[in-house]
C-alpha cells in the first residue's frame, strides 16, 4: 500500500510539474489593431500579413490570437466644389494669361463633374452608411475592452491614425501600465492627438514629414533585441521619415536615431526614429519605420519588429535604461 501509495504521490507531482512547464511554455497573446479614423496607409493590408507570418515564425513565443479591423462599409463623401482660379492682374503678362486660360478651362471641367455628383449625392444614404460604419468600428475596437484585453499580453497598432473610439481610453493606458506590452509602429504615434496620456505612455507624436527619402538611421543600442541586428545602421532606400514632437530624448531608451534633417541635411541635431521605455510594470517599444510596403517586406525590418515586440513582451533582455 504504500508502495502504491509514493507511486501514486509521485506520478501526481510530475504532472504538476508537467503542466506548470507547459503553461509557462505557453505563447504570449498579442491583439492587433489595424483600426483608423483618419489617413489609412495602403500598406496596412501588408503590416497585417507579415505580423501573422512573423508570428507563426516566433517558434511559439507569441502568436496573435485576434485582430481589431477597418469595417468593410464605404461611406459616401459629400463632393467638394472645385475653386475658381483667382482673377488676373491688370497688368499680367502673356504667360500668366496662357496659364489662366488653361486654369479656367480645368475649373469650368471640374465644375460640370462636381454639379453632376452633387445631384447624384443622397446625404440621408450616406449618414445611415456613416452611422453604420461608425457602429461597426466600435464593435471592432470592443476587442480593446477592460474585459476582453484579460486575455492578451500585448496588444500593437500597426499604422493607426485618428482618434480611436476605444471604450476605455484611460483604462487601456492603464493596462499597460500594470505589466502588459504596447507595440507601435509608424503612424501608431499619429494616433491620440489630443490625448495626453497616451503621448505621455509612447513618447512623442507625429508632427509633419517631407517628401519620402533613403536614410540611414544609425543604431543607438547595438545590444537591443530590436537593433542589434543592423550592426551601426539601417540604411533604407525609401521611406516617408516622421518629425516628432513631445519627444524628449532623456526620457526614453533610444535605439534608432538619425543625426540630420531627412529633408534637409544641412540641419543637424537627432531626430528620433525608434525607441523604447518602461512604463509603469509595463514596456512600449515604437518605430516611425513603416509607411511603404517594402519597408514592411524587407526581412531586416521584420527582424526589428520581431525584436520589439519580443522585448515589450519580456521574451527578450535588453535595456530601457532613459536618456541613452
Amino acid at each position: 500500500m504504500k508502495t502504491n501509495s509514493f507511486a501514486a504521490k509521485l506520478a501526481f507531482g510530475l504532472g504538476l510539474c508537467g503542466i506548470i512547464l507547459n503553461a509557462s511554455a505557453a505563447p504570449k497573446q498579442i491583439l492587433v489593431v489595424t483600426v483608423t479614423t483618419e489617413f489609412r496607409h495602403s500598406s496596412i493590408a501588408t503590416a497585417e500579413k507579415v505580423l501573422g507570418q512573423i508570428a507563426r515564425e516566433s517558434g511559439g513565443a507569441f502568436t496573435i490570437v485576434d485582430y481589431a479591423q477597418q469595417p468593410g462599409i464605404k461611406v459616401p463623401q459629400k463632393p467638394n466644389p472645385p475653386q475658381r482660379p483667382r482673377e488676373l492682374a491688370a497688368d499680367a503678362d502673356d504667360q500668366a494669361r496662357e496659364k489662366y486660360q488653361s486654369d479656367l478651362k480645368r475649373f469650368e471641367t471640374a465644375k460640370a463633374k462636381y454639379e453632376t455628383d452633387i445631384a447624384a449625392f443622397d446625404a440621408e444614404k450616406a449618414k445611415a452608411a456613416q452611422d453604420e460604419f461608425d457602429a461597426a468600428l466600435k464593435e471592432s475596437l470592443a476587442k480593446l475592452s477592460l474585459e476582453n484585453l484579460k486575455k492578451y499580453d500585448g496588444v500593437i497598432f500597426a499604422n493607426t491614425t485618428g482618434n480611436l473610439p476605444l471604450p476605455d481610453k484611460q483604462g487601456f493606458i492603464d493596462w499597460v501600465k500594470d505589466g502588459h506590452a504596447f507595440i507601435a509602429m509608424h503612424s501608431g504615434s499619429d494616433t491620440f492627438h489630443g490625448f495626453r496620456p497616451y503621448i505621455e505612455m509612447l513618447g512623442g507624436e507625429f508632427q509633419t514629414h517631407g517628401a519620402q527619402v533613403g536614410v540611414e538611421c544609425l543604431v543607438q543600442d547595438p545590444n537591443h533585441p530590436a537593433v542589434k541586428h543592423f550592426g551601426e545602421s539601417f540604411c533604407v532606400e525609401q521611406e516617408e521619415i516622421y518629425i516628432i514632437k513631445s519627444f524628449d530624448r532623456a526620457s526614453v531608451h533610444n535605439l534608432l536615431g538619425l543625426d540630420k534633417h531627412p529633408n534637409n541635411k544641412k540641419q543637424s541635431g537627432y531626430f528620433p526614429i525608434a525607441w523604447c521605455k518602461d512604463f509603469g510594470t509595463g514596456k512600449v517599444f515604437y518605430t516611425s519605420l513603416g509607411h511603404r510596403e517594402d519597408v514592411w517586406e524587407n526581412k531586416r525590418y521584420q527582424k526589428h519588429v520581431l525584436g520589439g515586440i519580443k522585448w515589450a513582451l519580456g521574451l527578450e533582455k535588453g535595456d530601457a535604461t532613459p536618456g541613452n
